[in-house]
């Protein structure tokens, strides 16, 4: 009997079935797909934060120790593959006379390299020119001592005479901030700068020159050994981070406190696994409601059929079948569609991985992948229990056999309305919004240092409830639409279905609860697909923000300190082939009563010719506002919040600086007036600092020296403008561009998983919302076609029941589009909000990808009007044949 109701679904209720298999099959490969490329994401953070680490530890050998018995500790570490000992020692300044004259610099640093050492750490020295052996000079260090290979510096050394040294080589140190960190001090005390004053020696002759300064101060010269690590790490950031900070624990403990480890290591994993912890959020945030509408619209389907599954079940128990054997062929029935739709939903995830990713397991392990698909395929048999199976048996216990086989029936108001659960939800929501978007508000909690990470899961609450919330409001705004519009609705629809408009009308609201899961349906379809793709598309604009407020533009020329290069020297910049502006910025320091901060002056009129300012980068005032005071007023300045809280300061109050002029090197006062706030700049830092009109600090200071040009190339050939200027300038200057600011200042989040996440999320989006529009309304008119063979015998011509159609069609799509513009908009909007820890700097505004949207719209009203035009072709079949079939 099983076979033959099988047999017999499958040749008569074979489209019904096929579009629930379906709407499983969209879950089951969403989850699938996104489960495994969620694991593969998390081993790719580990794998990236790893290789982004040149020395993995720095034991820092402390005094009494011996450097010998705690380099042989450090080696015999589980886990260390290479440990070698660096010897570091502090000098009163270089010398060198080139050119006629003698440059000098301030205090510097030495350091004594073993042999080996840049094979076994190939990321912390990279060679710029001359010899890659021998004294090896800083880039920055050459360009204030105007050196090149073959010329001699003289290194001070406290308590001995002065040592001569002759240049190989001049280095870039790419890791600089890690090699000169001071090991084992708080992060609020580590230098805010490496120094800039560097010079490489080998080991034998660092020994032989650093002899007096450590005969003279033995806590100036000190040993570091240097590890790099080869152990087997799990893949999670957050399980590796436990791992490597335990064995770094470990082997402090093994030197009985003789060595104290820098873990640069454990530092990068440390932010990695914040990153780990987002990628899950966003998964939940933006994956799993793409699966509810998978699983919503295999509900819809099935319901389409709700009232012929109750006369099927009428017409099995007059036929003498029990309930428990009517209820076994509705087990048949949702477990067919469930195994059917969960293997066709595995197929197309593994054909998505190998499509985009090249592997069907989404670059994670077999075993993990493996994981993830039978999760999936859980996740289909249990959609299909629901939205098929459990309807079937409450019907069958609830309902009678003469209530199932009426035809006609009476469309009440459900029951939920009546309670008002959508504005409670809508309320909650907002008050859980608020609550969570505050400014105190952290949605990870990460501390530095603590092998525990936490999130606060009860902010989900604000955007689940609101998506809930808002799909039962636009269901009961179309059901009153619907019952208490006729009029209205006879009035639209009557260019469609010209003297039937009134019947069209009394059949809309007829099939108004249908109509209305319908129009909820596509509703949150492309509220998925909208608050998706825009949440993407906000997060890349603010990736390439915070990008170019770090490099400050296409391409940045930073000039050595103490160089005297002015505006001027702009102009040959300028001739560069692809560079179309250069605008020059100056950067000073000044004293506001005891603390030094960084102070920029800045053209007003021409600064955002070569760079981008945003609204959110100050306050009081918007950034063209603000720039145009500091040229209608050149006295005015831009201070930091910090610094206005500091000093309660108000707009127009008098500020007093002190700047160092450069005629008399000494510090003097220069009145300023605060005119607003400003939180992020480009090239500044991220704590305090002011910007002012360039004019006024060189007229108050006597000099108009530049500390940094500003190129834009148009926003391309960044890598090839930047190449030419550094053959240009050589190491007088530093040259970085975007494209590496974009790699450094780019977290693992940014450029691995939230791209591959949406990139799944986005054609999932589009073919849910072909779905909710196309299939459900297909469904919906099959369903209707005894109402149309009635209207045919009654005397409607075609040109009506198109008319019937197309109106139908009309209501759902006009509805369906506004209702997910309105939801996905407040979506995007609270999104946004919630996870702001995600963007760096906070959006301004947000990023709309108008040409997704226009695909994702084209894809539902191809559907709808595909599906319209096959309820026409079947509308207009003879009556006595459709009737004879139904």
């Amino acid at each position: 009997m099983i076979i033959t109701w099988l047999s017999g679904l499958v040749r008569r209720r074979s489209g019904r079935l096929l579009a629930a298999a379906l709407g499983i099959s969209l879950a089951v490969a969403l989850v699938a797909a996104l489960g495994s490329f969620l694991t593969a994401s998390k081993s790719t953070m580990t794998d990236r934060a790893v290789r982004s680490v040149a020395v993995g530890w720095q034991v820092q050998v402390q005094p009494g120790a011996k450097p010998a018995s705690v380099l042989h500790t450090v080696r015999s570490a589980p886990g260390t593959r290479t440990a070698l000992p660096v010897g570091f020692a502090h000098s009163t300044g270089f010398h060198a006379r080139t050119g006629g004259s003698t440059q000098s610099t301030g205090p510097g640093v030495v350091l004594g390299l073993p042999p080996g050492y840049r094979t076994a750490f190939p990321g912390e020295i990279r060679q710029l020119t001359g010899s890659a052996s021998g004294v090896l000079i800083a880039q920055q260090t050459a360009a204030n001592l105007h050196v090149a290979p073959g010329d001699t510096v003289t290194i001070g050394r406290p308590g001995g005479g002065p040592a001569h040294v002759k240049v190989a080589g001049v280095v870039d140190l790419p890791q600089a901030d890690s090699l000169f960190q001071k090991v084992g001090a708080p992060p609020q005390t580590q230098p805010t700068a490496p120094p800039d004053n560097v010079i490489l020696l080998p080991a034998a002759q660092f020994t032989r020159t650093t002899a007096p300064i450590k005969a003279a101060d033995p806590a100036a010269v000190t040993t570091q050994i240097h590890v790099a690590r080869d152990a087997r790490l799990p893949a999670d950031p957050a399980a590796a981070y436990t791992a490597v900070t335990g064995a770094a624990h470990n082997t402090e403990a093994r030197t009985a406190g003789g060595g104290v480890v820098g873990d640069n290591l454990g530092a990068a994993l440390d932010s990695a696994r914040q990153d780990a912890l987002y990628a899950q959020i966003l998964f939940l945030f933006l994956g799993v409601p793409g699966a509810a509408v998978a699983a919503l619209l295999t509900a819809a389907v099935a319901g389409a059929g709700a009232d012929r599954r109750r006369r099927e079940q009428a017409l099995l128990r007059t036929r003498g079948l029990g309930l428990r054997q009517i209820a076994c062929l509705a087990v048949t029935e949702a477990t067919a569609v469930g195994v059917t739709g969960g293997l066709l939903g595995l197929g197309i995830a593994a054909g998505v991985g190998r499509a985009a990713f090249g592997t069907a397991s989404f670059g994670s392990t077999a075993t993990s992948a493996v994981g993830w698909f039978a999760l999936a395929l859980l996740l289909g048999l249990v959609i299909a229990a629901v939205a098929v199976l459990v309807p079937a048996v409450r019907d069958l216990r609830q309902g009678t056999v003469a209530e199932a086989r009426r035809v006609v029936g009476r469309a009440g108001t459900p029951r939920w309305m009546k309670c008002y659960p959508d504005l409670i939800l809508l309320a909650v929501s907002y008050f859980v919004f608020r609550a969570s978007s505050s400014n105190n508000y952290s949605l990870v909690l990460a501390p530095e240092g603590v092998p525990t990470i936490s999130v606060s899961y009860w902010a989900f609450l604000g955007p689940a409830l609101l998506w809930l919330g808002s799909a039962l409001l636009l269901w009961r705004l179309v059901t009153l639409a619907l019952t208490h519009g006729r009029r209205p609705l006879t009035r639209l629809v009557r260019p469609l279905t010209g003297t039937l408009a009134g019947t069209a009308a009394a059949s809309l609201s007829r099939q108004r609860r249908p109509l209305a899961r319908a129009v909820v349906l596509l509703a949150l379809a492309l509220s998925f697909a909208v608050s998706t793709a825009s949440f993407n598309s906000t997060y890349r604009q603010q990736a390439e923000v915070d990008a170019r407020l770090t490099n400050g533009a296409d391409v940045t020329v930073t000039e050595s300190p103490g160089s005297h290069a002015g505006p001027s020297a702009a102009h040959p910049l300028a001739a560069i082939p692809g560079v179309r502006h250069v605008e020059p910025l100056q950067h000073r320091f000044a004293y506001v009563g005891a603390d030094l901060q960084d102070l920029y002056g800045v053209r007003p009129s021409t600064i955002t010719s070569a760079t981008s300012l945003q609204n959110a980068y100050f306050s009081g005032g918007s950034a063209k506002s603000l720039m145009s005071k500091l040229a209608t007023r050149p006295d005015s300045l831009l201070v930091s919040e910090e610094t206005v809280k500091d000093f309660q300061l108000a707009p127009g109050d008098t500020l007093k600086l002190r700047l160092q002029d450069s005629r008399t090197k000494a510090f003097h006062t220069v009145p300023f007036h605060y005119a607003g706030i400003v939180k992020e700049f480009p090239t500044a830092p991220r704590d305090s600092f002011f910007v002012a009109n360039a004019g006024y600090i060189a007229k108050t200071t006597g000099s108009d020296a530049v500390g940094t040009f500003l190129v834009d190339t148009g926003g391309g050939n960044q890598k090839a403008v930047a190449t030419r200027l550094r053959h240009q300038l050589g190491t007088t200057a530093k040259v970085t561009d975007i494209t590496q600011t974009r790699s450094a200042v780019g977290s693992s989040l940014t450029s691995v998983d939230l791209s591959g996440l949406t990139r799944i999320e986005l054609a999932f989006a589009i073919l849910l919302a072909a779905g909710a529009g196309g299939i459900v309304l297909a469904l919906g008119l099959a369903e209707r076609r005894r109402t149309f063979a009635i209207a045919t015998v009654l005397g409607a011509t075609r040109r009506q029941l198109r008319g019937l159609v197309l109106s139908e069609a009309a209501v759902l799509t006009a509805a369906g589009l506004a209702g997910g513009a309105l939801i996905g908009w407040a979506l995007t909007q609270m999104l946004v909000k919630v996870l702001t820890g995600v963007f760096d700097p906070p959006p301004d505004t947000v990023a709309v990808p108008w040409p997704y949207l226009a695909l994702t719209l084209t894809a539902a009203l191809a559907a709808i009007v595909g599906a319209a035009l096959s309820g026409v072709r079947r509308s207009t079949r003879p009556a006595v044949e459709e009737l004879r079939e139904l």
